[in-house]
This record gives structure tokens, C-alpha cells and sequence, in this order.
């Protein structure tokens, strides 16, 4: 099997186990220590999806520290990606997957170069088709929190071939209604890492929180399995 191949089997690995979690947990946080103890609230309540923003202090540094800390039971990205020397860094540290906040080529490219899903944002249908066509593996929308699920559901209407994650807007609370309109996955930032629970070490409620968030995946699915 050729280097090319083996790259595009583990990344579509990849990108298949974080659709099959579900939930991508945003930590945009300004302590390492806050990040790695957010780490370890979000494993306990099920979320095993981490995106850590490079916008975090010593960002590549908190990849590795939770690569370290969990092994395979945690699967670690990088996100708020702009560039290609950010991929590098980040997939060095650890990162298994690359989220950008825009549709840039180039970080696609080079994330595949590297063997690791691309994941860049979106937010009109013409944006989409156009990430989906350069090779995203993933198409974040973003900001979801500017319409609803049924936005999600009308785009993939006819276009149902776009693997889509929404992400801002998404909650515990809504995180079943973004699945039931065929998002493969999404994201969470504040609603479920909290910046006062975090503040306040709370570390049980965030835990609670993502523990709403993986039930609801699952009961959003298997009502879709039902159905």
C-alpha cells in the first residue's frame, strides 16, 4: 500500500470516529491548567471529541499534555486554524484533526498532506459545496448560531452528500435537534465549557453538562435508527 493510501485510510478513520462521537468540545480557554482540568471534566461525562483553539496559551503544549494524559480515549484537535505552519505545529503536538473558522486551501491541503481531517467553516450553501469540493473531509458551519437547525436541514435537502458541523448555537439542551437535521457531528464552545464554571472549578457541572450532550447525540440517533 503506498504512503498516499495509508494517509487517506487513517484520516478517513479519523474523521469517521469523530462523527461517531458526535459532539466536538470548543476549549477556548487563557490557562493550560484550566484546559488540561476542563480535559478531564469533559472524558468523565462522555465527550472524547476535544478541539483545543490555538488562541489557548502554549496551545500546542495543552495538545500534547492531553495526547499524553488519555492515549486513544481521547481524540484531540486543533482549532481556530488560519495557516499552514499552525497544522504543522499542531499535528506535531498531537492534533488528529484541523478546525478552521474559514475556508482556507491551503490548511486543507496540507492538513491531508499530513494525514489528518481538514474541518474549515462555512456558511453559505455556495461556501459549503465549495469546502466540500476542495476536499474538506468536514464542513464546520459557522456561526450556527445566526438560524437554526432547520437552516441545516433545507442545505442538505439538495445536498445531501455535505458532512456538516454546526457549530455556536449549539447546546446541551439543543444538541439532539442539530442531529435529527443531519448534522454528522457538532460543536460546542461556551455552552457546554463554560467560562464561570470553569472559574468557579466546577468541574462536576461541566462534567453534567457533557454528559446531557452525549445522551442527546445518541437519543437523536437512535430515534433517526427508529425512524
Amino acid at each position: 500500500m503506498s504512503d498516499v493510501m495509508v494517509r487517506e485510510e487513517g484520516r478517513r478513520a479519523l474523521r469517521e470516529r469523530v462523527e461517531r462521537l458526535g459532539a466536538v468540545a470548543v476549549v477556548r480557554l487563557h490557562s493550560t491548567e484550566s484546559a488540561i482540568r476542563v480535559a478531564d471534566a469533559l472524558h468523565a461525562g462522555g465527550v472524547t471529541a476535544l478541539e483545543i483553539t490555538v488562541t489557548v496559551p502554549d496551545a500546542f503544549a495543552v495538545i500534547a499534555a492531553i495526547s499524553k494524559r488519555f492515549g486513544d480515549e481521547v481524540c484531540v484537535g486543533v482549532g481556530t486554524v488560519l495557516d499552514v505552519e499552525t497544522v504543522r505545529g499542531a499535528v506535531a503536538a498531537g492534533a488528529r484533526y484541523v478546525v478552521s473558522p474559514v475556508f482556507r486551501p491551503a490548511v486543507i491541503d496540507e492538513s491531508h498532506r499530513l494525514g489528518v481531517p481538514a474541518m474549515p467553516g462555512a456558511f453559505t450553501p455556495t461556501e459549503m459545496l465549495t469546502a466540500h469540493d476542495a476536499g474538506a473531509d468536514v464542513v464546520k458551519i459557522f456561526p450556527a448560531d445566526s438560524f437554526g437547525p432547520g437552516y441545516l436541514k433545507s442545505v442538505l435537502a439538495p445536498m445531501p452528500f455535505l458532512r456538516l458541523m454546526p457549530t455556536g448555537g449549539v447546546t446541551p439542551e439543543n444538541v439532539g435537534d442539530w442531529i435529527a437535521a443531519g448534522a454528522v457531528a457538532v460543536g460546542l464552545g461556551g455552552a457546554l465549557v463554560d467560562a464561570k464554571l470553569v472559574a468557579a472549578g466546577d468541574w462536576d457541572a461541566i462534567t453534567a453538562r457533557a454528559r446531557r450532550v452525549t445522551d442527546g447525540v445518541a437519543a437523536a440517533r437512535a430515534k433517526g435508527t427508529r425512524a
